[in-house]
């Protein structure tokens, strides 16, 4: 008996015996896009194990009945390519049918649980079709085919492709609350189109038109999944009985008492800044005040704060205004490789448009050598930007070293300090920073709201243009409240970082916790030079994205070395960049602590990280990125 459960294990009765009854096999790490890899192929090559190398499915079935076993792919009776005539009026190709947790059949809209997660029919489409039609998240909208129309709510996102949308199915049944009983999506699908083998009317690749319904309500609508106590009868009812515990402040830090305190009576102030009344006169006093705040925090007059509408908008300002403002012949940027998407991206962008840009390598720890920087530089080098600390790994970068080298060669320097800022002493006078972009929300401050200090004299080129606010740099009427909510976090810092002593040794306790519950581990970054707030370690055999999600269903929040977030399965670059392999940066958790961090929160993360990986290389599932 023993013998046939065995076969196949690799195991035999003796094996079991000798471990004392039990065995295991180690999970081999997930491998993502094999196919582009040559990892699918005896001979290497990209591609599937095909004749043709691409995706093929032969079906025995079919070939039984006479049909071609490996199909060749026809257009859709109803797409783009075989009805042109259709595309000008119906750009979009419609589908349907895919199921929802929330929604897999109609008789699942009688379960009032269920209809709080999607209280109305929704339909997705892609970020960049939505803006086009000036649709937002959670607006109601009109579906339009040449049979039909209904009105749905949208749900905005960049995990649909962009030409595609996603209907609900399962509405227009007698059952459920009316607004599904209403909208029957049956009448947007073409009952005279049908699969000659299984004869189903055909429900997807239809073309379609998405225009907004012009009503003022707009309903919060999510695609994330619900959770077992959701779907329970008694959802509503606190799922964990211990509160969360937060430990992913390097993402966003949660508002202080006293910036919500702020905040909350700044919406009470009605003038705009601009206006030359009282009203706009008391308005611009709360801004200068503000403006003071964040300046007292830097170091620096209050004329070198301009404020922007976020760190990645600062940063923006700051590398194609200082480029736009170059002197000419100077058509090279310098940046690193770990950087922030804000600068990456951003450089990508100006590299299209003529640019040469330079990305420095890292050393093990995540530093830029000040040798490989040195080497860059030239006379045509224009702007270097290099982060103050990485996101990821909290890695301190030798600002002060860069400075003087870049300033040498007669070229500007950046730092994007949105992750430095508040957690360790930021002064613009020993960073040496030309510019130097800031966030409020990754120091206690409120979303929506950054800044970026431009050094006396330097000339950078707006890049919004309109009624030149904050000395024609940023045009728009200031956002009030989420400026002073700026002012009252900066000028918290100074308190702040009288903490960063105990941060740091509830980080450095969490370390030598996760050593003990897992020898092998890795601490990714530099020992010395580190914000005090981040541990970002590789538990090698361990799925970083599946241990997130298995902590998070116990109500702690950390995040994990993939670029999850972005509906992207690529593993981190900032970690690749230093060296890791895809498989080790996979395996990566990052814990970011904040002042709030209690000795408590650090025990209970130890114990539950414990049990999670407590035997768990065979049941932690791989997740996929969604």
């Amino acid at each position: 008996m023993f013998d046939d459960v065995l076969a196949g294990s690799g195991f035999t009765y003796d094996d079991v015996k000798d471990a004392g009854g039990t065995v295991s096999i180690d999970t081999q790490m997930m491998q993502y896009r094999k196919w582009e890899k040559g990892l699918l192929r005896k001979d290497g090559r990209p591609g599937f194990d095909t004749p043709s190398g691409k995706f093929e499915i032969a079906s025995g079935v079919l070939d039984e009945y006479g049909y071609e076993p490996l199909p060749v792919f026809t257009p859709p009776q109803e797409g783009p390519r075989s009805r042109p005539d259709l595309v000008r009026h119906y750009p979009l190709v419609f589908n349907s049918g895919s199921r929802l947790r929330t929604s897999f059949h109609t008789q699942h809209h009688g379960i009032k649980s269920l209809n709080r997660h999607r209280p109305e029919p929704a339909v997705t489409i892609n970020t960049h079709d939505a803006a086009e039609r000036e649709i937002q998240n959670g607006d109601r909208v009109r579906i339009a085919t040449p049979r039909g129309a209904v009105s749905m709510r949208a749900i905005v996102t960049g995990d649909i492709a962009a030409g595609c949308i996603d209907a609900n199915h399962a509405c227009g049944s007698p059952v459920g609350p009316k607004v599904w009983r209403e909208t029957n999506v049956n009448t947007l699908t073409d009952l005279d189109q049908y699969d000659p083998i299984s004869g189903f009317p055909v429900y997807k690749s239809l073309l379609c038109e998405i225009s907004r319904v012009h009503e003022t309500d707009r309903l919060e609508m999510t695609r994330e999944p619900m959770s077992e106590e959701e779907i329970a009868p008694d959802a509503g009812a606190a799922h964990n009985a211990a509160a969360p515990v937060y430990l992913d402040n390097n993402a966003t830090t949660p508002i202080s008492g006293a910036v919500r305190t702020a905040v909350t009576r700044a919406l009470e102030i009605c003038g705009n800044p601009s206006s030359i009344h009282g009203a706009g006169i008391g308005a611009k006093k709360h801004l200068d005040e503000a403006r003071r705040q964040v300046a007292g925090a830097l170091g620096c007059t209050v004329r070198r704060i301009v404020f922007t509408g976020g760190g990645t908008e600062a940063v923006n300002l700051a590398v194609k205004g200082a480029l736009e403002s170059a002197a000419s012949g100077r058509d090279h940027v310098i940046t690193s490789c770990v950087e922030h998407p804000a600068v990456l991206n951003t450089c990508r962008w100006v590299e299209k448009r003529g640019y040469r840009v330079t990305y420095l390598p890292v050393d093990p720890t995540g530093r830029v050598r000040t040798a490989d920087l040195e080497a860059a530089l030239s006379e045509k080098t224009a702007l270097v930007s290099i982060m103050t600390a990485n996101n990821e790994t909290g890695t301190i970068q030798p600002i002060a070293e860069i400075s003087d080298l870049v300033h040498g060669a007669g070229a500007l320097f950046h730092t994007d300090a949105v992750q430095a800022f508040g957690k360790i002493p930021l002064r613009v006078d020993s960073l040496g920073a030309d510019l130097v972009s800031l966030s409020a929300h990754k120091a206690y401050g409120p979303k929506g709201v950054g800044a970026l200090y431009v050094a006396r004299g330097l000339e950078v080129a707006a890049i919004i243009h309109g009624g030149g606010q904050e000395d024609g740099l940023r045009s728009g009427t200031e956002n009030l409240p989420g400026i002073i909510g700026f002012g009252r976090a900066a000028a918290e810092t100074a308190g702040n970082l009288t903490e960063s002593g105990r941060v740091q040794k509830m980080r450095d306790r969490l370390e030598a916790g996760i050593q003990g519950i897992v020898p092998d581990c890795r601490v990714n970054g530099h020992r010395q030079y580190r914000l005090p707030n981040t541990a970002n370690v590789t538990l090698p055999g361990y799925r970083g994205e599946s241990v997130v999600l298995e902590m998070a269903r116990h109500g702690v929040y950390l995040s994990s070395g993939s670029a999850c977030h972005s509906g992207s399965s690529a593993p981190s670059h900032a970690l690749t960049a230093m060296g890791l392999s895809e498989a080790d940066a996979h395996c990566a958790l990052r814990f970011s602590l904040s002042t709030f961090t209690t000795e408590s929160e650090i025990d209970r993360t130890l114990e539950l990280l414990d049990q999670t990986l407590r035997g768990s290389k065979n049941i932690v599932h791989f997740a996929p990125c969604r």
